[in-house]
């Protein structure tokens, strides 16, 4: 009688383990379940006061906006002025008053503006940029910048300049590349 008073103890201590158990895994995955929605609607609320706050940027002057980019990734304080837009890349050039270097601004990486350079069959003028850009390739140095360099607000940022400044409308712009010849060659 004790064997079995026993094993009925025992039975009902393993049931109702394995019940509290079961009641504890129920709560865990409601738990997870609310995590997931609190951490979701976080996220959105984010994304929404981000494109709130989106709206507000404004880039006053584009070419202290370039000049500031170029001082941080260059180290080096320029003032730059306009040389000329290429829209085939695109590129944008621009001038050093002070030192004379030359700074070619685009959305290509170095591998596209090669690419174009190689398969461009057109007027000499409009090669003239890519060609002595890439013809000279111990004086130039390439920087790809992006939102780690450029700021929180890059992307809207970079948007304004390049219309401001070129005209166009820029397609992807999460990333600027860079080019710089020193000593305007």
């Amino acid at each position: 009688m004790e064997i079995i008073l026993a094993i009925v103890v025992v039975s009902a201590v393993i049931f109702f383990g394995a019940l509290i158990s079961l009641g504890h895994e129920r709560q865990r995955k409601a738990i997870d379940g609310l995590r997931e929605q609190v951490v979701f609607w976080a996220l959105q609320d984010l994304r929404l006061k981000r494109e709130q706050l989106r709206r507000d940027v404004q880039v006053e002057n584009p070419l202290n906006w370039l000049a500031s980019l170029v001082s941080r990734v260059c180290g080096a304080k320029v003032d730059l002025e306009v040389l000329e837009v290429v829209g085939e890349l695109p590129a944008l050039i621009c001038l050093d008053r002070n030192r004379g270097d030359k700074y070619l601004f685009s959305p290509c990486p170095p591998e596209k503006i090669r690419r174009t350079n190689r398969t461009s069959h057109g007027s000499p003028s409009r090669l003239s940029v890519p060609a002595v850009t890439l013809s000279l390739p111990k004086h130039i140095k390439s920087h790809e910048i992006t939102a780690l360099q450029g700021g929180l607000w890059f992307e809207e940022e970079f948007r304004q300049v390049w219309k401001a400044l070129t005209e166009l409308e820029i397609e992807q712009a999460d990333s600027l590349w860079l080019y710089v010849a020193l000593g305007g060659v």
